[in-house]
C-alpha cells in the first residue's frame, strides 16, 4: 500500500532559482525519517513542500492517496503538524494558551473548546513535560524549556504525522538529546515523524529512514546502517571520516579523520 505523505516529481524553487527538481518520496507510515544534507541542498524546502507551506512549481505531493492541494486547510491541519525552524508567539502568551493554539484546527462554528480540547492540551503538555510551566509565559522560558512547548503545541492537533524542521537548533547538547528521546517516544507511540537534522551521529540513532540529500537530489534512503558509509560522506559532505559502531545505541557513528594538528591534551 501506499505510504499516506508521498511526492511525485516535485519542482521547488523560490523565484526564478530552483532548489530541487524531479524529486520522489515515500514517507514510510509509523517511521521516524530523518533527512540530512549540507546547508542548502533543499531538506528545509522538501519539508515545507511536504507540510504545504510552499507550492511546488511542479510535481505534487500526496497525502491519504489524494493532492495536497485539494484539502482545505483545516483538514491538511488534522492530519499533519508542522514545526517550522524557529517559530514565534506573542512574548505575553502563556504555555496553555500557546498549546491550546493547536487546536485551532479542530474548531468549527458549530464546535467551539470542549472538554475534549482540554484533555488534548493537558496530554500534549505532560507528554512533554511542561506541565509545570502552564501559566508562565512563553517569553520568560529557556531555550529548550520553549522547544518543548513548541512541541507541545503540534502534538495537541493530535495527528499521526509531524514535521519538524530543525527542532534541535540553538539548543544546547542537553537539551538536543532531550528533545530526540522525546520524538523517539512519540515515534514508539505510533506517530509517523519526518526531521531535519544536522548532527549525522544524532540522525543514526533515532532515524529508522535515513534521507541523504545533496544539491537538491535524494543520494541515499533507508536504514542508517545501510545509508551512513563513509564514502557517502565525503561524496556528500566533503568530510573524510570513519564509520564505527556506537557502543551505546549500536547505530553507525561518524568519525572524522584526524588532521595533521592533533589534539594534545597538555595544550593550554
Amino acid at each position: 500500500m501506499a505510504s499516506i505523505l508521498q511526492a511525485e516529481r516535485l519542482r521547488l524553487a523560490y523565484d526564478d532559482r530552483v532548489v530541487i527538481d524531479n524529486l520522489s518520496i515515500d514517507i514510510p507510515d509509523g517511521g521516524f525519517t530523518i533527512i540530512v544534507g549540507p546547508n542548502a541542498c533543499g531538506k528545509s524546502t522538501l519539508l515545507k513542500a511536504l507540510a504545504r507551506t510552499l507550492r511546488p512549481a511542479a510535481g505534487r505531493v500526496l497525502l491519504a492517496g489524494k493532492p495536497i492541494d485539494s484539502f482545505r486547510s483545516k483538514h491538511v491541519a488534522r492530519q499533519l503538524a508542522m514545526l517550522p525552524q524557529s517559530p514565534i508567539s506573542p512574548e505575553a502568551i502563556t504555555v496553555r494558551d500557546l498549546v491550546g493554539r493547536g487546536r485551532y484546527p479542530h474548531q468549527t462554528l458549530l464546535r467551539q473548546w470542549s472538554r475534549a480540547d482540554d484533555a488534548a492540551v493537558a496530554g500534549a503538555m505532560m507528554a512533554t513535560g511542561v506541565e509545570d510551566l502552564a501559566d508562565r509565559p512563553v517569553g520568560a522560558l529557556s531555550g529548550g524549556q520553549r522547544q518543548r512547548v513548541w512541541i507541545a503545541m503540534v502534538l495537541a492537533q493530535q495527528t499521526g504525522l509531524l514535521l519538524l524542521d530543525e527542532p534541535t537548533t540553538f539548543l544546547d547538547i542537553a537539551h538536543q538529546y532531550d528533545v530526540l528521546e522525546l520524538c523517539a517516544r512519540l515515534h514508539q507511540d505510533g506517530r509517523t515523524l519526518v526531521a531535519v537534522l544536522h548532527d549525522l551521529n544524532q540522525a543514526a540513532r533515532y532515524a529508522t529512514n535515513l534521507v541523504a540529500m545533496s544539491r537538491g537530489e535524494i543520494v541515499a534512503q533507508g536504514p542508517p546502517g545501510d545509508v551512513l558509509t563513509a564514502e557517502l560522506v565525503e561524496r556528500v559532505f566533503g568530510l573524510r571520516c570513519r564509520v564505527l559502531t556506537d557502543p551505546e545505541a549500536g547505530s553507525p557513528m561518524i568519525v572524522p579523520l584526524a588532521s595533521a594538528r592533533r589534539y594534545d591534551a597538555g595544550q593550554r
